[in-house]
């Protein structure tokens, strides 16, 4: 399984699991795309910071289409090429809103645990 990550500040730093589902739904939610157009789009979104490499992006694909969150149907690309588009279910919607509500309550609490000042 490939790795997923986020350069920061030329850092690599791994995602969290379950991150890269929620970001490749989110770029669903805006149009169907292929692969290269999703992780184009990320890397748009983020002014290049995250980089999403094949090895992770179509596995995590194929996953949430047997989840019933995508489905995929063969297009015809920008290019003439014939490439797999995805398309966000109702239940991939649904999805996406269980998980940014969770992503909002998680980084809420880090960013208590992140500004806590010493007593005293």
């Amino acid at each position: 399984m490939g790795l997923h990550y986020l350069m920061v500040n030329d850092m690599r730093v791994d995602l969290l699991q379950g991150t890269l589902d929620m970001l490749i739904l989110k770029a669903l939610s805006w149009s169907s795309m292929h692969g290269y157009g999703i992780s184009s789009w990320l890397e748009q979104m983020t002014n290049s910071s995250l980089v999403v490499e094949e090895g992770s992006l179509y596995p995590a694909l194929h996953r949430m289409a047997k989840r019933g969150w995508v489905k995929a149907e063969w297009g015809v690309s920008e290019n003439n090429r014939r490439a797999k588009y995805y398309t966000l279910t109702a239940l991939g919607r649904k999805q996406l809103l269980a998980e940014a509500a969770a992503w909002d309550r998680f980084t809420s609490v880090i960013g208590q645990v992140m500004t806590a000042q010493p007593a005293g």
